[in-house]
């Protein structure tokens, strides 16, 4: 029986030639990296640094299960926000009922740390592909696998490498419903009844175990627009189910219903929680930057959650931002601006700017207790591949040499510009780290 088995990742060597470790070190296990005594406020370590707050992920991880326990979801978080299958395993020892991947590579990784539920919440097309996901579960009877489908045609091919490398259980499928415009999955209900039959047919090589889709893309200007489109796209799920339901085109094993990115997940744990069929149901969640949350998007996502669900205040407060880049200010070239050793290498700007949150002074003796606030008169302008440029008012206090710590928007594409990732205190002394693996 495989299980998880971090220890590869633990043995990885820490040297100069990883990014945001110091240049005079010498090889050691990424184990270790916590017996150092390095403290980023005291420069122990090159900026820029990615680093994450051990208090805002447990926070985090504990407002998380407490939200599952009050709505009778289960949640498989999306692999791909961080990569890194030490925070896999930490949501799966959270209690998480699998981890969710978005791609065929990203499967090979989970699979080769041991991870034995599993849902490809994409399409597994190319034959190469195909073929790894039927020879891992012949070779691993563990190996729980779900991935989605969304055409007759992608029925047939799997169905057709199952038989050919005779693979003696189905692989297990789920219907994506999608949404004109939008990504993948099926457009009516036609549609995706017409592929539901096809997976009945191609019995015993296929099993539909459910259905799915994503609803994280149907944003609109106004909070209550986005709500009432999302609602939409969640009936017509509940619809693709209702029909596979009535004419008994599951196979064994309850009804699973997923959705619910890190912004409307309350909307599908609402409609999918009061859903009646002939058996029982899963509703599964798929939120993935919930563990880090940031500091701006998912902030006002959030509001727009507790606006939906006042009840949500009884779980105590809401997520926090784990996730920091700090950096120097490197120059002070004009009145009103500033520029920074961060760029687009370093840190997300798809979904905003980054934010500054602080600042410190380095020197002998400062703590966490030196930190200050930086207000909303500093504001990121752009980013270069290393530089970033702050607007900044003529009272500014930041000098050439200063640190500041920036927030992100959108964890996911911060989380792929680092291949280690220190985990700190609240006193920013580092005690642990992270892999990636993009």
């Amino acid at each position: 029986m495989t299980t998880i088995d971090l220890t590869a990742i633990e043995a990885f060597a820490l040297d100069r030639t990883v990014k945001g470790m110091p240049g005079d070190l010498s090889p050691i296990a990424l184990r270790d990296i916590g017996k150092r005594g390095w403290n980023v406020l005291r420069e122990d370590l090159p900026l820029p640094a990615a680093v994450m707050r051990e208090s805002a992920i447990a926070h985090n991880s504990a407002w998380m299960r407490r939200y599952l326990e009050a709505t009778g979801a289960d949640i498989a978080p999306h692999g791909k926000t961080t990569m890194s299958p030490q925070l896999f395993a930490r949501q799966v020892k959270d209690g998480a009922w699998a981890i969710t991947i978005g791609s065929v590579e990203q499967l090979q990784v989970a699979r080769q740390f041991g991870f034995q539920r599993l849902l490809l919440a994409n399409q597994p097309v190319g034959a190469k592909s195909q073929r790894y996901i039927v020879e891992e579960l012949k070779r691993h009877k563990q190996f729980d696998f779900y991935c989605f489908v969304d055409s007759v045609d992608l029925v047939r091919q799997l169905s057709a490498v199952a038989r050919d490398g005779k693979l003696d259980r189905p692989i297990q499928v789920i219907i994506e419903g999608g949404f004109a415009g939008g990504r993948t999955g099926c457009r009516t209900l036609e549609e995706a009844l017409a592929v539901a039959r096809a997976v009945k047919a191609a019995t015993p090589y296929l099993s539909l175990r459910g259905v799915g889709g994503y609803e994280g893309l149907l944003r609109r200007p106004a909070p209550d627009e986005s709500a009432k489109v999302v609602d939409g796209f969640l009936t017509f799920l509940l619809d693709i189910a209702l029909g596979c339901d009535r004419e008994d085109l599951f196979g064994d094993g309850e009804i699973i219903l997923t959705a619910g990115g890190t912004v409307f997940y309350d909307l599908v744990t609402r409609h999918f929680g009061a859903a009646k069929m002939s058996r029982p149901i899963r509703v599964v969640l798929r939120c993935g930057c919930y563990i880090t949350h940031d500091s701006a998007s998912y902030v006002a996502h959030f509001e727009q959650l507790r606006a939906r669900n006042g009840w949500v205040d009884d779980l105590g407060p809401g997520p926090q931002a784990a996730l920091e880049v700090w950096a120097y200010v490197q120059s002070r070239p004009e009145p009103g601006k500033a520029l920074l050793t961060v760029g687009r290498r370093d840190i997300s700007f798809d979904s905003a700017m980054p934010t500054p949150l602080k600042w410190l002074r380095p020197g002998p003796g400062v703590t966490a207790a030196d930190l200050r606030p930086i207000g909303p008169d500093h504001v990121v302008t752009g980013l270069n591949d290393q530089h970033c440029h702050l607007k900044i008012p003529d009272t500014s206090p930041l000098a050439v040499g200063d640190m500041v710590a920036f927030g992100i928007s959108h964890p996911c594409t911060t989380f792929d510009k680092w291949q280690v990732i220190s985990v700190v205190d609240d006193d920013y002394n580092v005690v642990s780290a992270i892999r990636t693996f993009f």
